[in-house]
């Protein structure tokens, strides 16, 4: 995450020092037992920075063997989701879409614990959030907490984190992950990710359209793209261009469509149309509709 600069008071050595006896104390939050379930390019350097500032960790994803740094760091590998949660303070999940949040959350819910925490990272809409919500044990609460940024900054704990529902009890694990947005109730977070993850992907095929003009026109795309970087199409221009960045073109499909059937968006329906247009770029990064 981004320091904090320090800042000196001048006038902090005329001050009367506080009396020896009141000397103030930081205590770090104690270690909190965690399961972590899906570890894919996003989960992975999530769950490593929990399992990095000293949380028990204990991991799982239907792809054991990504979980096999984890296990090799220390963290504990669980056969199941049932397996993972069951001893756990704090439930993380980052899922690929609703159907796989749906079919975890059906071993999961049955073995949380009351006083459990539930934060899903995932991307799924309000709908499936609050679907979720309703099914769990009277104890439990659900934090809906879908997050902006690629494995970049998974990995340097600089996310922004759109959360819905009440994230004290869990602001110190949050905040290992990046910056918090408090968006309001149970799947508020949810609604707002929906709306700056398709303002994003939006973006960047008006991008690709941009260049295809260009292209047409007869302009260098160098030129295109320097030009377009100066205007209002900068942050766009410059997740086009990305090169650290990881956000499959599948993924960006499904977000779009989870957008769409929420009301007529004509032009993401284009967008839609045009991520699924070129098969063999779906497991590419969203950058390469632009290239």
């Amino acid at each position: 995450m981004d320091t904090t600069p320090q800042h000196t008071d001048p006038a902090a050595s005329s001050r009367t020092p506080a009396p020896q006896h009141k000397e103030a104390t930081t205590r770090a939050p104690a270690p909190r037992r965690i399961a972590f379930l899906g570890l894919g390019s996003m989960g992975l350097p999530m769950a490593r920075r929990l399992l990095d500032a000293g949380h028990p960790l204990t991991v799982w994803n239907r792809t054991a063997a990504k979980a096999a740094p984890l296990a090799a760091a220390g963290a504990t590998l669980a056969g199941s989701p049932a397996e993972a949660v069951r001893d756990a303070e704090v439930v993380i999940t980052m899922l690929a879409d609703p159907a796989a949040a749906r079919a975890v959350a059906d071993v999961l819910i049955p073995a949380l614990r009351p006083g459990t925490h539930w934060i899903d990272t995932s991307t799924i809409g309000p709908d499936a959030t609050r679907a979720l919500a309703a099914r769990l044990p009277e104890g439990v609460t659900l934090i809906d907490a879908p997050v902006m940024g690629s494995v970049d900054r998974a990995a340097t704990g600089e996310l922004l984190i759109l959360a819905g529902g009440d994230t004290a009890p869990v602001a110190d694990l949050l905040g290992l992950l990046g910056t918090v947005t408090a968006c309001g109730g149970p799947g508020d977070g949810a609604a707002l990710k929906l709306v700056l993850i398709n303002a994003a992907v939006g973006g960047v095929a008006l991008v690709a359209e941009s260049l295809a003009l260009a292209e047409a026109l007869g302009l260098p795309r160098d030129l295109a793209l320097r030009t377009l970087g100066a205007g209002p199409l900068a942050g766009a221009v410059g997740r086009a261009t990305a090169t650290g960045s990881y956000f499959p073109v599948a993924l960006a499909a499904k977000d779009v469509s989870l957008a769409t059937g929420v009301t007529k968006l004509p032009l993401l329906e284009a967008v839609h149309r045009l991520l699924l247009e070129d098969p063999s770029l779906l497991a590419e990064d969203l950058a390469a509709v632009a290239r």
